[in-house]
């Protein structure tokens, strides 16, 4: 199969999903040829529950939780739908949140408290701090809080906000989607009670993902029936995209120490935009962000026409949260920063991962100047300068 490159096409949008890992391929198609259900006790089917257990393993190791931890699910969506809708009382959500957390916040039957960010992006720790502590104190409460945001790449001081809580008897809850590959997790240290993590944002299948669940912690059951998941979520696995999960997450851990290679290469690609346009806005500059994201806007751009703009270009790229139905809208995160209107109506995000290359970068900037509504001058030579590493992914 071919990739984007080989067709002329650059792939920039690894936040809304990454391309297929070979590894993940292999993986599926090796699972594809397991005939036996996971849950009969044959030897076919014990060849199937053990592909499904070692996808689990790696899966634990990815964000560091106990394979017993990891819950199988269609998907984060699924995953943040099942914690956000479990009966609590109070909800407390960041502004900032994806939509697969804010719209089952809203349709729950829990009082929801909104949680303000600051201009820089992340959240009032403060504030929930107050929340907290005037609560009822009934156990039944629950800070959602993401891990890094999707749009922005902002990354949010969960260990801080997740050990205060637990000390008040207060559950958490992290949608660590973005996070899980790009940064090194350690789900027991963050003294959270859930994460949500999604297979295709990391270069596994899509419609695949986990809840990670810490041992001992209880929610109702998400789906029941046969008792598959130990019956936290009944129906037979699908074994094939469990089995491309787990190879494409021992895949992204192994290659998570190329990320400050990746940053670097972001980092080098931002300075060379902002020389070319010096009134663009880098989004979060300034706040801890995820290595491979960069959110960009010039004020009195469009970002949808310079979407489709680059579109044409061969560059995939996009203008918010590409979950949204395909449809290009005002963004509520960088409304929630309060950012000016004419940053919010032109922000565009690029978003690398595993087949980004400095080159992929070198092309985007060289276009960049006709594709944002000036000339390139004819000739014109853009060069990347970086401190001296080997390209971030092969």
């Amino acid at each position: 199969m071919s990739s984007q490159r080989d067709r002329g096409r650059v792939y920039f949008d690894h936040n809304a999903t990454a391309p297929l890992r070979p590894e993940a391929r292999d993986a599926m198609l090796a699972a594809l040829d397991l005939v036996g259900n996971p849950s009969s006790i044959h030897a076919d089917g014990r060849a199937a529950r053990d592909c499904v257990e070692t996808a689990r393993e790696r899966v634990a190791r990815l964000v560091g939780a106990m394979p017993s931890e990891v819950v199988f699910t269609s998907g984060a969506t699924e995953a943040n739908n099942w914690v956000l809708t479990s009966g609590w009382d109070r909800v407390l959500i960041s502004d900032v949140e994806h939509e697969s957390v804010l719209v089952p916040g809203r349709r729950s039957t829990a009082e929801i408290i909104p949680l303000p960010v600051l201009t820089s992006g992340e959240v009032d720790v403060g504030r929930i701090a107050d929340h907290v502590l005037c609560g009822p104190g009934t156990g039944r409460d629950l800070v959602t809080l993401q891990y890094a945001n999707n749009e922005t790449g902002i990354v949010q001081d969960v260990a801080a906000v997740a050990g205060f809580c637990r000390a008040h008897d207060v559950a958490v809850h992290t949608d660590a989607v973005q996070a899980a590959g790009r940064l090194p997790l350690q789900f027991d240290a963050l003294n959270v009670d859930f994460m949500s993590v999604s297979a295709h944002k990391l270069g596994g299948p899509k419609g695949i993902g986990a809840l990670i669940i810490r041992d001992g912690v209880t929610i109702p059951n998400a789906i029941s029936g046969g008792g598959q998941e130990r019956s936290r979520r009944s129906g037979t696995e699908n074994v094939a995209a469990i089995a491309g999960f787990g190879a494409a997450a021992a895949a992204a851990l192994r290659d998570i120490s190329h990320m400050s290679g990746l940053q670097q290469m972001r980092d080098a690609f931002e300075a060379e935009l902002k020389v070319l346009t010096p009134e663009a806005v880098v989004v979060g500059e300034d706040a801890p962000r995820l290595a491979n994201t960069s959110c960009l806007a010039v004020p009195g751009l469009r970002s949808e026409t310079l979407v489709i703009k680059c579109d044409l270009a061969g560059f995939s790229i996009s203008a918010g949260a590409a979950c949204s139905s395909g449809k290009a809208s005002r963004s509520h995160i960088l409304m929630a920063m309060g950012l000016d209107d004419k940053v919010v109506n032109g922000a565009v995000r690029l978003s690398l991962g595993w087949t980004t290359s400095k080159a992929d970068l070198e092309s985007f900037l060289k276009r960049w100047r006709e594709l944002s509504g000036g000339a390139t001058p004819l000739g014109q030579t853009v060069r990347m300068e970086t401190s001296s590493h080997r390209r971030a992914f092969p």
